[in-house]
């Protein structure tokens, strides 16, 4: 099975009702998986989304009746975003929140996650 925590291909959570939003990071959570859209550390409200559930299959995944799934060639406008968030993390500085693990394993773990 592939590690989806170890991934670093652009993933994309397509929901049952057809909502999907670009995934820039991934974190592992006891129950289940946190995932972030592009910019979350600039957001005014947290882009930071908790699956909760078990994470089944081998790519895609899925987390209750949530997909994740690699990016295709059909997802021009996302693949537009990643690009563009792609650029922008090539601007940041090394010391950049972005590029601290631990930093954001922290703002994580503080996070409040209603069901």
């Amino acid at each position: 099975m592939a590690d989806i925590f170890t991934l670093t291909s652009p993933l994309l959570v397509q929901y049952p009702d057809g909502e999907k939003r670009l995934v820039a990071d991934k974190f592992h959570h006891p129950q289940g998986m946190v995932y972030t859209e592009p910019y979350w550390l600039e957001s005014e409200l947290p882009a930071a989304y908790l699956l909760a559930g078990e994470i089944s299959g081998e790519g895609p995944w899925k987390i209750n009746n949530v997909i994740v799934r690699l990016l295709s060639c059909g997802d021009i406008d996302f693949k537009m975003q990643w690009a563009e968030w792609e650029q922008y993390l090539y601007g940041c500085p090394e010391d950049s929140p972005y590029f601290d693990d631990a930093l954001k394993q922290s703002v994580i773990s503080k996070m409040s996650f209603l069901g």
